[in-house]
């Protein structure tokens, strides 16, 4: 199999700016095509234009390198040197990119929470990590996640334990958070006040004397 690879290798050498005409034409088509995909995908997800635009330059400039790279080996190298290439990029995303214990992994948490991750900007989430993560979703950086907790404080929640946690979708009917108070609390509150409802439109209905407590 590796023979006929390095035999098309050799064939192409001879067609150097057919080639080159060819890998510059496929960038062309890649990046519109990923230009429009992640401008309709942030549009979907009401993410910001400077944060769509930095993964489209991302996008843009990662083809680039590849297709530009993969055509110095190709038109010059040989296709030993091209494997030995692939495996090292490879070997440094894994490094870099990948490990839990790297800060860059947040990075690429970033890149999959735009691309998989299935709340968009403006949901309440609840992150199920300890107490008190939860909040409106307002903006995924490179690094971290900005979350609004209902008493106002703005939490900051690192990518990876993002990708890593179990992250609830709260409706916003149920988060109370114009209220300041709790999701729990305040469907107590409500169904307390559907009980006094009920009964006092109950006909012949009286008072019993009964306090009722909302808490």
């Amino acid at each position: 199999m590796s023979h006929y690879i390095e035999a098309i290798f050799e064939d192409l050498k001879e067609y150097d700016l057919i080639l080159a005409l060819l890998f510059l034409s496929i960038y062309w088509v890649l990046k519109r095509i990923s230009q429009t995909a992640i401008t309709r995908l942030a549009y979907k997800k009401s993410v910001s234009e400077t944060r769509s635009a930095f993964i489209v330059r991302c996008v843009n400039m990662s083809s680039g390198v590849i297709l530009f790279a993969t055509f110095l080996i190709v038109s010059g190298i040989g296709y030993g040197n091209f494997a030995i290439f692939i495996s090292s990029v490879f070997t440094v995303i894994g490094v870099g990119f990948i490990a839990q214990w790297s800060i860059l992994s947040n990075v690429t948490a970033s890149f999959l929470i735009f691309f998989v991750f299935p709340y968009r900007i403006g949901d309440y989430i609840v992150v199920a990590d300890g107490d008190g993560i939860e909040g409106t979703l307002l903006e995924i950086k490179i690094f971290h996640t900005l979350i609004r907790h209902p008493n106002g404080n703005i939490i900051t929640y690192p990518n990876t334990l993002l990708l890593q946690k179990c992250v609830t979708k709260v409706q916003k009917e149920n988060t109370g958070e114009s209220h300041g108070v709790s999701s729990g609390i305040c469907h107590r509150v409500k169904r307390a006040r559907r009980s006094v409802k009920r009964a006092d439109a109950a006909p012949g209905s009286e008072p019993d004397g009964k306090e009722v407590i909302f808490y």
